[in-house]
């Protein structure tokens, strides 16, 4: 079954459960899942390369951050690129270059060589996801996008927990070198098959790319409150996201857990919760509708950080789970209404978002951070807990305004 496009003489829009949906999902999952494994690849390697390099610990975390933070930089420069040229062009080409980068990243000889790689990775690798929410909105049928969306960002989840989980594996059995290699290897291949599976783009419009026509796209993007307000979202989740995931290690290396590095490290096996979330959520969005999924995921996040004020372990990493459950069916709600609402401008909504979304990655980081060295679990829980409030507020805001319209 296909949907009529909205002009008669445009191919028909991907419909769910056919050839084609079922090629843009593999395909999409496979380039979030190597997104996202080898931007993070280096998140468990930085002890070791702090080692190498004689570098100190703050100094060997650019190896990650600098590839975030170029990412973050390009996705609105990616989506104004892919506005002009095509997103299946600029997805294709974005994770070849960046497979080829992590491949290379193996070989350094200094630091700053590896720093430099790491900054380029991200920025090649903003092309992916600056392009994939609107190829989405613009190739896949309403009723199946919030389907394919959930199982894109289920490829982003499990390509964050396999990049680290891996990378620590491999340089245990062998080496940071090999870790990066080997990833790197995986890569290439996920970029051909990725080149191979994604269906061409039959709906891609080129657009105006002058500062002039960009700044026009922006204002009215802002003039939708619905936007303005999803962006917010996107920026209070994943900073709640990332406060209670980078401080749950210090939690559990203390007493009474005492648990060793490793067993801390396997914490983000439960990714694949966000996995099975984004798909869920995908297809509750199909059926029920994007505003009254969205606060239901926010308050599974909620029951979940509550949760996690117990002592018990086994009761802890049960909160943890359905944190990071309710985290990603949330996100993946968020995403896709971002690209259903902005329309012909869906590439550079998508990169406002994501920008919002890793922006509060860092800057509510650093607040989670100053809230855990004062008052501990308890002052970082009330931290967060009043992201996710707000954000709920958000949600339910949007939900009573939809259902008004």
């Amino acid at each position: 079954m296909t949907t009529p496009s909205p002009d008669a003489d445009q191919p028909a829009l991907i419909d769910a459960d056919t050839p084609a949906f079922r090629r843009a999902n593999v395909a999409l999952f496979i380039g979030g899942f190597a997104t996202f494994a080898l931007l993070y690849a280096t998140q468990p390697l930085l002890p070791e390369l702090s080692r190498e390099f004689g570098v100190g610990a703050a100094w060997a975390s650019l190896a990650v951050s600098a590839g975030t933070g170029a990412m973050a930089f390009m996705l609105i420069p990616a989506s104004i690129l892919s506005d002009r040229y095509g997103r299946v062009r600029l997805m294709k080409w974005s994770l070849a270059l960046a497979a080829v980068i992590a491949l290379a990243g193996a070989f350094v000889t200094d630091f700053t060589q590896m720093i430099v790689l790491r900054a380029l990775l991200g920025a090649a690798l903003a092309g992916l996801p600056a392009a994939a929410m609107a190829y989405l909105g613009e190739e896949i049928s309403p009723n199946a996008q919030g389907r394919a969306m959930g199982l894109y960002i289920g490829g982003n989840a499990l390509g964050g927990m396999s990049g680290r989980v891996l990378g620590g594996l491999l340089a245990d059995v062998g080496s940071w070198r090999v870790a990066l290699a080997v990833l790197g290897v995986l890569g290439i291949l996920a970029a051909i098959a990725f080149w191979r599976a994604l269906p061409a783009s039959s709906h891609f419009r080129a657009r105006s790319v002058s500062p002039r026509a960009v700044c026009d796209d922006a204002r009215v993007i802002f003039a939708d409150s619905h936007l303005r307000w999803l962006f917010a979202c996107g920026f209070l989740l994943m900073g709640a996201f990332f406060g209670l995931y980078n401080y749950a290690g210090f939690r559990l290396e203390a007493p009474p857990y005492n648990l060793a590095q490793s067993a801390i490290g396997a914490i983000f096996l439960l990714y694949l919760m966000g996995s099975l979330s984004s798909a869920w959520a995908g297809r509750l969005s199909d059926r029920y509708g994007r505003h009254n999924v969205l606060w239901a995921m926010m308050v599974v996040a909620l029951v979940g950080l509550a949760t996690t004020q117990f002592e018990h372990l086994l009761v802890v990493i049960l909160g943890i789970a359905l944190y990071t459950f309710g985290y990603f069916g949330a996100h993946s709600t968020c995403s896709g209404w971002v690209g259903r609402r902005a329309g012909e401008r869906r590439a550079l909504a998508s990169a406002l978002y994501l920008s919002a979304y890793y922006l509060g990655s860092s800057l509510v980081g650093t607040f989670t951070g100053l809230a855990w060295d004062g008052g501990g679990w308890t002052g970082l829980s009330l931290a967060v807990g009043g992201c996710l409030l707000a954000a709920l507020g958000l949600a339910l805001w949007m939900r009573a305004m939809t259902r008004k319209s």
